[in-house]
């Protein structure tokens, strides 16, 4: 039996290894390769962003590579008629998952780990290489495609000349904070300034269209924030990209923040009152404070649910492997695809859904940030069930 259960750990470990490093190349490629649509990164920035992606591309891959060596080396098992054998012996099949429900759990506090260096060492510095990189993408862009357009603003040349910018053309979008502006040269030059968090594009023997004050008459330049390249605020951290160790001080703060604006509001109104300022009071006026108070507490709801979130992601291994275990044995096939479809099925239909639809409830404040755990649940009794059926009959 302890020859048994060696082979089945050493041929677990060999599957589980094998698929994982052959899904997270996939699953790279497929993330490389949306970054370079999306952003137009080049070779360099890619290779630059390699060490950053890699994590967020294995912690797509573990669950589901572990649910596959599970099928696997439990659907030859009983394919092979191993479990019936042992059982002929008085021997319970749950002798032959216990190493494995251990090995899941250690390789669940792994997860657990990688899922949070993936989301803010990973894609921390995912960004940062963009942003270091972001001149060099604009020039890329403009000189494969003639143009490049973020947001509201659009650039369009007809060739580059080294990093000279022939006649091109910048227009910039009307939106509520400003009127439209359109900006045409012989000729321009980009520069990036990482420490400042812009990007300055100089324009020689320009014609502007727009309300602007022209202080050099030589020399136009427009200057783009970083953050509005990189699609939000880089300073104004999202909670999905805080470690785990920092959320507690971050929610703290957070605490600190809606206490202010409720002081703020207090304070506001009292005032109001006393001096007979009523119009400050006018739903136009409070709606600001609202609006600030609904985001700050809907910040808080993420903080809170974030490590519960992440420690759910991270267990769902062990979820799977109980799963995966308990159905490859009921099946009795060696095709372990068949019965990895079969197990993956049930898991891409409920198990995924419902941990959605839980994550964005508790992100709300609509339940409590606990219920991201629901989808687990809900397969480890079906788990619990399938093996109590493998067990009795």
């Amino acid at each position: 039996m302890r020859i048994l259960t060696r082979y089945v750990l050493f041929d677990l470990l060999r599957v589980f290894l094998l698929a994982l490093t052959g899904m997270t190349m996939v699953i790279f490629i497929v993330l490389a390769g949306n970054e370079f649509v999306d952003k137009g990164l080049g070779l360099g920035p890619l290779l630059r962003m390699t060490p950053y992606l890699l994590p967020q591309a294995m912690q797509f891959a573990v669950p589901g590579t572990m649910l596959l060596a599970t099928t696997s080396v439990y659907g030859r098992l009983s394919g092979y008629h191993e479990i019936v054998a042992i059982k002929s012996m008085g021997i319970s099949p749950m002798a032959l998952v216990w190493p494995t429900l251990i090995l899941a759990t250690v390789v669940s506090f792994g997860a657990v780990l990688l899922n949070d260096i993936a989301v803010s060492w990973g894609r921390l510095g995912v960004q940062r290489v963009f942003i270091e990189s972001i001149e060099e993408i604009v020039y890329g862009q403009l000189r494969m495609q003639r143009t490049y357009s973020t947001g509201n603003l659009s650039i369009t040349v007809p060739r580059v000349e080294g990093r000279t910018l022939i006649q091109p053309t910048l227009v910039v979008k009307a939106t509520a904070g400003g009127p439209p502006l359109t900006v045409s040269a012989e000729q321009a030059e980009i520069e990036s300034d990482p420490v400042e968090g812009v990007l300055k594009v100089r324009f020689y023997d320009f014609e502007v269209d727009g309300p602007v004050t022209i202080k050099n008459p030589d020399m136009y330049e427009y200057v783009m924030s970083l953050d509005e390249l990189v699609g939000g605020n880089s300073k104004y951290r999202s909670p999905s990209t805080f470690a785990l160790g920092e959320i507690p001080q971050a929610k703290r703060e957070q605490r600190e923040r809606i206490e202010t604006l409720h002081r703020e509001m207090t304070t506001h109104a009292a005032f109001s009152l006393l001096t007979g300022r009523f119009e400050a009071l006018a739903e136009q006026t409070w709606n600001i404070y609202e609006k600030d108070l609904t985001s700050a507490q809907h910040r808080l709801h993420r903080f809170n649910t974030e490590p519960y979130r992440r420690w759910s992601n991270g267990f769902s291994c062990l979820c799977f492997v109980l799963v995966g275990a308990a159905m490859a044995m009921r099946m009795r096939q060696t095709d372990f695809l068949a019965i990895f479809f079969i197990c993956f099925l049930p898991i891409l239909i409920v198990y995924y859904p419902l941990l959605m639809i839980s994550l964005d409830k508790a992100k709300g404040g609509a339940l409590p940030p606990q219920a991201v755990w629901l989808g687990n649940i809900v397969l480890v009794l079906w788990g619990a069930w399938l093996m109590r059926r493998v067990i009795r009959f």
